[in-house]
C-alpha cells in the first residue's frame, strides 16, 4: 500500500506485553498532528477486575484521539474467548467488531483496531460458533496491519511467524519496534538492520510514562511517514540515537 494508511488499521504484536497500546496512541498522536480524525477501537479487553484502566484509557490520556471505544470487556486476564469462557459472558462476536469499526470509519479518516495478545489469539466467536481472531478482523475488514515487535533476541522468528501469516492472508504488513532499548546491544542492531526492509517506526523505551503533551510532540519523530511520521532515513536515525 503506497501513501499513509488511512481507513481501518490492526495493530497487532508478535505476543503480548510487547508495546501495542503504546504504538497505538503514537500512531494516533501523529495522525492526528497532521490533521486526521482518529478513532481507537479495542474489540476486547481482559484483566479488569481490578478496575485498573484499560488499553483505551492509556491511549486516551497519551494522546486524546477524537474517539476511543472499548467493545467487551472481561475480567480475567485470559485470552478474550477463553476470559469470557470463565467469567460465563457471551464472547464478541465477529460481525459485532466489523460493524463498529465499519461505523467508525465512516465518521473518522483512521480507525486505529488494536488487538489482544498476538495475532492468532482466540477473540471471540464467528456466528457459527467457530473462534475467530484479530487476523480474521484485518481480513473482513479489508485493512493494513502494524506488526509491534520486540527489540532484542528472538524477536526475528516471531515477526517472521506473524508476518508469514499476514501475507498468507493477503493482509499488507509493516513492523514497529515497541521498545527500542537507552542502551543497544549487538544483538539490537543486528535485528533492526533485518527488520529495516519492513520497518516503520521505532519507539524509546520508557514512553507510555512521558507526559502526555512530551509523547505528542515527539510521536511523529518515531515513526515514517506511511503512519504519518517524519521518520524518512534509519541510517541517520541510528547515528542519533548512538
Amino acid at each position: 500500500m503506497r501513501g499513509p494508511w488511512r481507513g481501518p488499521v490492526l495493530v497487532t504484536g508478535t505476543d503480548t506485553d510487547v508495546g501495542k497500546t503504546v504504538v497505538t496512541a503514537a500512531i494516533a498522536a501523529a495522525a492526528q498532528a497532521a490533521g486526521l480524525r482518529v478513532a481507537v477501537v479495542k474489540p476486547a479487553q481482559t484483566g479488569t477486575a481490578g478496575g485498573e484502566p484499560g488499553d483505551v484509557d492509556a491511549v486516551n490520556r497519551l494522546a486524546a484521539p477524537l474517539t476511543g471505544r472499548t467493545l467487551a470487556s472481561f475480567p480475567d486476564p485470559l485470552a478474550p474467548l477463553a476470559a469470557a469462557r470463565v467469567a460465563e459472558l457471551a464472547p464478541l462476536e465477529l460481525h459485532t467488531a466489523v460493524d463498529a469499526v465499519r461505523e467508525e470509519a465512516d465518521k473518522h479518516d483512521l480507525v486505529l483496531v488494536e488487538g489482544a495478545g498476538g495475532l492468532l489469539v482466540p477473540m471471540g466467536l464467528w456466528p457459527e460458533g467457530k473462534p475467530w481472531t484479530v487476523a480474521d478482523l484485518a481480513v473482513e475488514l479489508g485493512c493494513p496491519a502494524v506488526v509491534v515487535t520486540r527489540a532484542g533476541l528472538g524477536t526475528l522468528n516471531h515477526t517472521a511467524l506473524t508476518l508469514e501469516a499476514l501475507e498468507r492472508r493477503a493482509v499488507p504488513a509493516g513492523v514497529v519496534v515497541g521498545a527500542w532499548p537507552a542502551a543497544p546491544e549487538l544483538v539490537h542492531w543486528a535485528n533492526l538492520t533485518d527488520l529495516v526492509p519492513k520497518l516503520l517506526g521505532a519507539l524509546p523505551a520508557g514512553t507510555g510514562a512521558m507526559d502526555p503533551g512530551v509523547f505528542r510532540r515527539s510521536a511523529p519523530g518515531w515513526l515514517t511517514p506511511t503512519l504519518y511520521g517524519v521518520l524518512d532515513d534509519w541510517r541517520a536515525w541510528a547515528e542519533e540515537i548512538s
